[in-house]
């Protein structure tokens, strides 16, 4: 769905590289009708999906942003930075609530990351999966064995 044709568009609107108006003609003759419209916007929603589907969120933010990796890198500086004051903390033997600082900070720096990552690099994966009947064997008693202790 990234390489839809009406995303293409509105990136392109976006771009400047298509007015408006072009955009607008382009999607007049596109016939949607009230149904139509309920009916994608149920399906997946309020529709049971069959097991073993794999659904994909479609309007998923990429990881292709430059801001997403411009706090990559700062965020690997940063981690690289706490750690190597925690190192020669412990080297040069700095009291034990400055170097839990400096782990603090950087353990926070590698969460932040690791957040931003779930957040906007990771795909919006979903595979359904349903419980399955539970099979209870009838009770044999010829079958119990008698154990001593």
């Amino acid at each position: 769905m990234r390489d839809d044709v009406v995303m293409k568009l509105l990136r392109e609107v976006k771009a400047g590289k298509v007015s408006v108006e072009d955009a607008r003609d382009a999607l007049s003759e596109v016939e949607l009708s009230e149904d139509s419209y309920q009916n994608a916007v149920d399906h997946g929603v309020f529709n049971e999906p069959e097991p073993g589907t794999i659904i994909r969120a479609s309007i998923s933010p990429s990881g292709e942003s430059w801001l997403v990796i411009i706090f990559a890198m700062w965020g690997i500086l940063w981690t690289l930075y706490w750690a190597g004051t925690l190192s020669y903390g412990l080297y040069n033997h700095w009291d034990q609530q400055r170097l839990s600082f400096h782990l603090a900070m950087t353990l926070l720096t590698v969460i932040l990351m690791g957040i931003v990552y779930l957040r906007f690099v990771m795909p919006d994966v979903i595979i359904v999966k349903h419980r399955r009947n539970k099979y209870i064997t009838s009770n044999d008693t010829d079958a119990w064995k008698q154990y001593e202790v």
